[in-house]
């Protein structure tokens, strides 16, 4: 079932026409077979049906890849509407027709007949018909995609597949009720039906392959969040980040490409083999009150910081976004070591996501400046209170993130930017990436980048440390 788009749904349905304007026209039983039952996900009967009469031609597919195909953007978190489904038919070789039939009202019951007849005419030539219609009589009922499979006359009863119930294979439903259901009336003067036909397949366009989180995944995704949403969320997609956003819809969007996508593509650039395979949420909430409503009211936590979190039960990064990008930029990081390191060592996951607090591109590559951190770092260098990087890179997450002072993440921050200043830190991350299985610390990477022992070169990044400034 779904969500009226184009149509009025929710219009009276009253009888369109007498049973009497009908008379018995001869018209033979048809009963195609051979089609398996297929039970849609939420909103996905128009895939499901597709599905189904796919299957019956011995094509192999399924209502997620028919959502696929349909071009269709997650982000909308919806099934496909009858455009839609008529673009995934194409790319399966098939010609749905023109799909959109209009009726004149004055002359409803010829109009309605030639209709029927080429439904029928197309069933008695094998070939299966999707139908939208009102899903029953309800005056607030919803559109709805099934798929015509026959037409017994005896009974004067179509058969059709059902995609919204698990049993739902070899309805039927009289002729007289699914004219009714099946015509829909948007204006006084101007009905219309809508109806897919299903001839065989001329050849099925490849589509490349596709990698988690899929599509459907995502649609179906959407759909549930949207059953809490506030009406002011906007929702953009940026595989795999869902952005979600109490902004206006273009700043939002704005805020998916020039901030989200442009992290993730200068990401997989440099650091990263490959991006997360599981949907991760990104809260950009436009100030502190938004992002502290939003975090009790819906993730029921109290915020211990102005700009942002990650919670992890979710896979949802939270983040007030008035004070800057940069936490935003330090979250992103996470999930990609996730994925492709998934027991990083903490000083370098925390390292390079905290040196893209203070992001900046150049010429291609992402990299961090100085920031807040740097005062910290060096009163601890000059109070003697800064570990070694043998001690950095082997502490566990209890060790390192057991250091309130803040000494340890500064010192894992200013290691990535002293490399990233020598030109060696995009090496350095690959390596350590390459050499996991046999340094889950990092340190062999970083001895093979700097040449010798690094803490041999400590006293020297001490003193760049101290030299720097934050103006």
């Amino acid at each position: 079932m779904r969500s009226p788009a184009l149509l009025c749904a929710t219009a009276t349905l009253v009888a369109l026409l007498a049973p009497s304007a009908f008379a018995d026209e001869g018209l033979p039983t048809v009963l195609l077979t051979g089609f398996p039952h297929v039970h849609q996900r939420p909103d996905f009967c128009g895939e499901a049906v597709i599905e189904m009469a796919l299957r019956q031609q011995g094509l192999r597919t399924t209502q997620d890849e028919v959502f696929r195909r349909s071009g269709l953007d997650p982000a909308k978190g919806r099934g496909v509407h009858a455009d839609e489904l008529a673009t995934a038919l194409r790319s399966y070789g098939v010609d749905p027709g023109p799909v959109w039939y209009r009726v004149d009202p004055a002359r409803a019951a010829k109009d309605l007949d030639a209709q029927w007849r080429a439904l029928h005419q197309d069933l008695a030539q094998g070939q299966p018909s999707v139908v939208c219609m009102h899903y029953d009589e309800q005056p607030n009922t919803t559109e709805h995609f099934r798929l015509v499979t026959g037409y017994d006359a005896r009974t004067d009863e179509l058969v059709y597949q059902e995609p919204a119930e698990a049993d739902g294979a070899n309805r039927r439903m009289s002729r007289e009720r699914f004219l009714k259901l099946w015509t829909f009336r948007p204006k006084a003067d101007r009905w219309l039906l809508i109806r897919h036909r299903l001839p065989k397949s001329t050849g099925v366009s490849p589509l490349p392959d596709e990698t988690p989180p899929f599509a459907a995944d995502v649609s179906q995704h959407v759909q549930t969040l949207k059953e809490t949403l506030p009406k002011d969320m906007t929702v953009q997609w940026v595989k795999p980040f869902l952005v979600i956003g109490n902004e206006p819809p273009d700043r939002v969007a704005q805020r998916a490409q020039s901030v989200v996508k442009w992290t993730r593509d200068l990401l997989l650039a440099d650091f990263f083999a490959e991006a997360p395979a599981q949907l991760e949420e990104i809260w950009v909430l436009k100030d502190a009150p938004s992002y502290e409503r939003i975090s009790r009211t819906l993730f029921r936590t109290e915020p211990t910081t102005p700009y942002g979190y990650y919670l992890s039960s979710r896979r949802a990064q939270v983040m007030n976004i008035k004070p800057g990008y940069g936490t935003l930029v330090h979250e992103m990081v996470h999930p990609f070591f996730h994925h492709n390191w998934p027991n990083t060592p903490p000083w370098l996951n925390e390292g390079l996501a905290s040196l893209f607090e203070g992001p900046y591109e150049d010429r291609g590559h992402l990299k961090g400046r100085v920031n807040w951190r740097l005062p910290g770092l060096q009163a601890a260098l000059r109070a003697k209170a800064t570990p070694s990087f043998r001690a950095l890179t082997h502490a566990d997450d209890e060790a390192f993130y057991g250091d309130e002072t803040g000494v340890n993440y500064a010192a894992a921050r200013y290691l990535c930017l002293w490399l990233q200043e020598q030109g060696l830190l995009v090496h350095f991350v690959q390596r350590a990436q390459a050499l996991k299985g046999e340094d889950p610390t990092g340190w062999k990477a970083l001895t093979e980048v700097l040449g010798e022992d690094p803490d041999k070169r400590w006293a020297e990044w001490a003193r760049w440390a101290l030299g720097l400034s934050r103006s």
